[in-house]
């Protein structure tokens, strides 16, 4: 059925030195034929497998085209450097331009699907619009390629919002569906060295996979001679893929190749242990139980006794614990009591009534430190000689203490 593509596709893909008058040519190393049955999403922006590539081999995916005035322009980069791609038409640009999908063909380039009008919230149509948009998308191409052929059976979802309704539409419909390992974002409005920037930046960081490319920008344009030429100066080689079919069976691979980055056998893995076998003595089943077996609201008793007493009977009630405390000796009668029956109380006086007076000591060294001076001064026989000489009495001291009622 999918045979489209074979037409541009019977030579093998030509390597860099059979690329004549383009000596700096990157080539395409080498096809590649995959049975979509076999691992029907590939692609690990969303995907666990991807297309089994060897180290620094690429696969060029050109989406939305064919527009003539740019698709045209990509076609003759390609074939200046005699390399091979994939691309996702969409059925109403082939409806537009059928000697655009015609010249991709001629080629020898890939043809695959991209829906009818690329919608861009594929992800939430109705199953029913979500498979009219696939079928129309695979009958204008068909009718494009007008020489009773159908496009290859490869898929990519527009803006790759994929859904699990569209998957398994496309799955039971024979669709390989194609996301991407890396894209250059040439669909934003951003500038060709950009473009070029990314492409090559992200293609170092994955060391391989499918570039995803659009056909109808400018930026791409300019930016495709760049990529290509640095390809080849890095040591990158450029892989065309093709399905199988009866004349030409996929080429043999190993699951681990699926895998953009297979772990080595050499790498211990961790795995969940294995649930055991077990040998059960008894296999008899049990009853299920009845419904009234969970119905609560009949089960306490009509009479208000009976409630409590089955309260009581299902409740632990209070119990009361004998422990054996230690003997300690009976305290004196006599600890209790102040001896004579004494009470004390503070004198209170206000903060600013209080005053620190001299104790009855201290009042006796001022007293004779004035009775010194008038003896230093009768010397002098000052007129106030008498008068120092005269020692005044002490002061009576206010002192705090227990008062004997």
């Amino acid at each position: 059925m999918f045979l489209g593509m074979l037409t541009g596709v019977s030579a093998q893909a030509a390597p860099a030195a059979n690329c004549p008058g383009h000596p700096d040519a990157i080539g395409t190393s080498r096809t590649l034929v995959v049975d979509p049955r076999q691992y029907p999403l590939i692609g690990t922006m969303q995907y666990a497998k991807t297309l089994p590539l060897e180290d620094h081999e690429v696969v060029l995916t050109f989406d939305d085209g064919p527009l003539p005035k740019y698709s045209n322009q990509i076609l003759d980069i390609l074939a200046a450097h005699c390399a091979k791609a994939t691309f996702f038409l969409v059925g109403r640009q082939a409806n537009a331009n059928p000697e655009g999908v015609r010249k991709m063909r001629d080629a020898g380039h890939t043809i695959a699907t991209h829906t009818q009008n690329h919608p861009g919230n594929m992800n939430r149509l109705s199953i029913d619009g979500a498979k009219k948009e696939i079928e129309d998308g695979i009958a204008s191409i068909t009718s494009a390629l007008a020489d009773g052929t159908a496009p290859s059976p490869f898929f990519r979802i527009p803006g790759l919002g994929r859904s699990d309704v569209i998957e398994a539409y496309a799955e039971a419909k024979g669709l390989q569906i194609w996301s991407a390992d890396f894209p250059a974002d040439d669909w934003r409005p951003v500038s060709s060295q950009r473009v070029y920037d990314l492409a090559m930046q992200r293609l170092e960081a994955k060391g391989k996979g499918i570039l995803l490319l659009h056909d109808i920008q400018a930026r791409t344009v300019a930016a495709l001679p760049r990529i290509l030429s640095d390809l080849k100066a890095r040591g990158y080689r450029l892989v065309h893929v093709v399905p199988a079919t009866p004349d030409r069976p996929a080429t043999p691979t190993e699951p681990s190749q699926w895998q953009l980055h297979p772990v080595s056998e050499q790498v211990a893995t961790s795995r969940w242990p294995k649930i055991p076998n077990f040998a059960y003595t008894a296999t008899a089943a049990l009853p299920a139980p009845a419904l009234s077996d969970s119905d609560w609201r009949n089960t306490a008793p009509a009479d208000r006794v009976q409630r409590r007493a089955l309260r009581d009977a299902l409740w632990s009630r209070q119990v009361t614990l004998v422990l054996d405390p230690p003997a300690l000796p009976v305290p004196a009668p006599g600890v209790f009591k102040l001896p004579e029956s004494i009470r004390v109380t503070m004198l209170y006086s206000p903060p600013s009534a209080r005053k620190v007076e001299p104790t009855a000591p201290a009042a006796h060294e001022v007293s004779a430190k004035q009775a010194a001076r008038p003896a230093k001064h009768a010397k002098h026989g000052g007129k106030g000689a008498a008068k120092h000489a005269q020692v005044k009495p002490a002061k009576k001291v206010r002192m705090a203490g227990l008062k004997k009622r």
